[in-house]
């Protein structure tokens, strides 16, 4: 069994950051050079994290498979980045940030790691704002706040309807001085697809040039993986069409524990599915919550009419009703299911019933359309250019969809994997945000781990590997893991069958989405885990992979990752199976109180769930470790 030893510091809750970074190994500025680290992912983890790293001297290798590091999924977060500054004066302080966090993840994350970034949140803000990210600002040029789900404080800092693409820019343009100092070497267009081991440490990575075919090895003193999340295994989500599991999977394979895969973000304002033609879908950011109202109508038979048709006495405001004290702005799980069940009751808006409506006509008389756009005006727009409809003239059409993994790679205090000198930052991890993340988090924690936790934490790591010892990319390592991507490769290219990789991707999500999405049940994973390793086999001997290897093949890229989310698809069906709870955002359907809720088993399962690769073919081994609350009081969940 892998050793999970999260290495959690010793003392008071609010001292183990500060204590740690005064206990941990450091390097000396002159082996830093001596140093090389290798960044997969140009996010804004991996920007991060690649452009601090040189900064303090260690050499720098940075492979991202886009053209450039600008067109990261981060840029796809709008609403805003959490940090708890208080500017508002409302009450909020980093206890409360931690408690708030710990509870919209219903209790399903580790304490120390979610205080830490609880704390490092407000270095974030002042980083960013010194790079010139440009933070919407109050009349006196204090930065702004506004709400987000699952806080009762204003504690979002956002840039319009922009914040991830600015704070994308403001790490981009970090990344970039470094790449012109040299400090950073940057591949471009390049797609890890294995990750190699020397003596049980990370020592290397096998990269594909997305645009020749070209094969090659890279070693280096350690491997960070910041290459997000995995929500595509659904095929529909808010994910960028090319954000994959690949890297991550491939350290799974390579013997990297891979904790709480189950756990999956549901968004409750997304625009719905429109048809089978679709290849994504939008999300309509959070912030929209904190002036928009949610409802459908009371009688089933109106749900067809017009929405001005349907007076104010007919409309459920149901957040509102069900949860007063936090209304529309409760946390996305809640939010999510309570959409379902208004969809399920048959008062669902949209030719479908599988919509509610998101309403601006009171903020509209309140602030004004002038005073509404200047909030949201590009995101209006988004909505406008996907549905032809003026969310200012009526209400915007909304419905959960898969939008953010809570599960990842395990990772100790300092972001390792089990696997020695394999770091894992960002959505990739697992650390950070439990059962379900609370939204304006995860820029928070991407730029957390990039910007202030790894610069810190690796150290202890290379302090104990000699400077300059790093293996040749000769050795048979290297070799063998060649070898092995380039095995996989041959493999699909000589299929020659009949279906293309978007057929099968397409019948994945479907199942996904079925048996393992916003509700689940064990006769319902039983099925998946029946019908998904057929769907394997399939794959396996009917997929069209047309083209060659030596250029560029983007059926070929899709299919190696399609084949790694079956397999994921599999996991976290598995997962999902064994945990006999509902917690967040795994929803068991059997685990429900009266009203619906969630229903936690916190005597079987306050524990992290981490699944050991044991070969092809064979029942991966959970391993298991505990969640022990020392300063938090495990309690039901409640938002009214």
């Amino acid at each position: 069994m892998a050793k999970l030893d999260s290495r959690i510091p010793s003392g008071p809750l609010a001292d183990k950051w500060r204590k740690h970074k005064t206990d941990i190994k450091l390097v000396n500025p002159a082996n830093k050079r001596k140093y090389e680290v290798i960044v997969v992912g140009a996010g804004l983890a991996g920007s991060s994290a690649a452009a601090t790293l040189a900064e303090l001297g260690y050499r720098v290798k940075c492979f991202v498979f886009h053209d450039s590091p600008r067109r990261a999924h981060s840029i796809a977060a709008q609403g805003g980045i959490n940090a708890a500054k208080n500017y508002q004066n409302d009450g909020d302080s980093v206890h409360r940030l931690f408690y708030d966090t710990i509870k919209g993840g219903d209790y399903r994350a580790r304490e120390a790691n979610v205080h830490r970034l609880a704390e490092v949140s407000v270095n974030i803000i002042d980083q960013c704002a010194a790079q010139g990210v440009p933070f919407a600002r109050e009349y006196g040029g204090l930065l702004a706040n506004r709400s987000f789900g699952g806080a009762q404080v204003s504690r979002t800092f956002y840039a319009r309807g922009q914040t991830g693409q600015q704070l994308l820019l403001g790490a981009y343009s970090a990344l970039s001085r470094m790449v012109g100092a040299g400090g950073v070497e940057l591949h471009t267009h390049s797609e890890m697809l294995d990750l190699v081991l020397v003596d049980g440490h990370a020592k290397g990575v096998i990269i594909r040039n997305l645009l020749t075919g070209e094969v090659t090895r890279h070693a280096a003193d350690a491997v960070i993986l910041a290459t997000g999340g995995y929500g595509n295994v659904f095929n529909l989500s808010t994910y960028a069409r090319q954000s994959n599991a690949t890297a991550i999977w491939r350290a799974y394979k390579r013997g990297a524990c891979f904790a709480n895969p189950c756990y999956t973000q549901i968004h409750p304002t997304c625009i719905p599915v429109s048809g089978d033609y679709q290849s994504k879908l939008t999300l309509m950011s959070e912030s929209l919550r904190n002036d928009g109202r949610i409802w459908v109508p009371k009688k089933k038979e109106d749900r067809l009419k017009a929405p001005g048709d349907i007076p104010e006495a007919d409309r459920d405001y149901f957040l509102e009703r069900i949860y007063p004290s936090f209304g529309n702005l409760c946390p996305r799980d809640v939010a999510s299911r309570a959409a379902k069940r208004m969809c399920d009751e048959g008062r669902g808006v949209g030719e479908s019933g599988l919509g509610v409506y998101l309403d601006f006509s009171d903020a509209i008389k309140r602030l004004g359309e002038n005073g509404v756009r200047e909030r949201y005006g590009n995101l209006f727009d988004i909505y406008h250019e996907i549905t032809a409809e003026s969310a200012y003239q009526q209400p915007m059409r909304i419905f959960p969809a898969v939008h953010y993994t809570m599960g990842g790679l395990w990772v100790d205090y300092n972001l390792m994997s089990n696997i020695p000198g394999l770091f894992v930052l960002g959505e990739a991890n697992f650390s950070d945000h439990g059962a379900n993340r609370l939204g304006a988090s995860a820029l928070m924690q991407g730029l957390a781990d990039g910007y202030f936790v790894i610069p810190y934490t690796i150290g202890d790591y290379l302090a104990g590997q000699k400077p300059g010892s790093r293996p040749a990319a000769d050795r048979a390592e290297f070799r063998q893991a060649e070898e092995n991507v380039t095995g996989m490769t041959k493999r699909l290219l000589g299929i020659k069958g009949k279906e293309p990789v978007s057929h099968f991707h397409k019948r994945l999500g479907k199942l996904m989405w079925e048996y393992c999405g916003m509700a689940r049940t064990k006769a319902g994973l039983e099925t998946a885990l029946q019908k998904i390793p057929e769907l394997r086999e399939e794959f396996w001997a009917s997929v069209n992979v047309p083209g060659s290897a030596a250029t560029l093949n983007q059926s070929l890229e899709q299919a190696g990752r399609v084949a790694d989310f079956i397999e994921l698809g599999e996991l976290m069906c598995r997962d999902a199976l064994t945990r006999e709870e509902s917690c967040g955002g795994h929803f068991r359907e059997e685990h429900q109180y009266e009203d619906g809720e969630c229903k936690r088993d916190d005597q079987n399962f306050a524990h992290a769930a981490a699944w050991e690769y044991q070969g092809e073919g064979k029942t991966p081994l959970r391993n298991v470790e505990p969640l022990n609350y020392e300063f938090t009081k495990m309690s039901v969940r409640s938002y009214k």
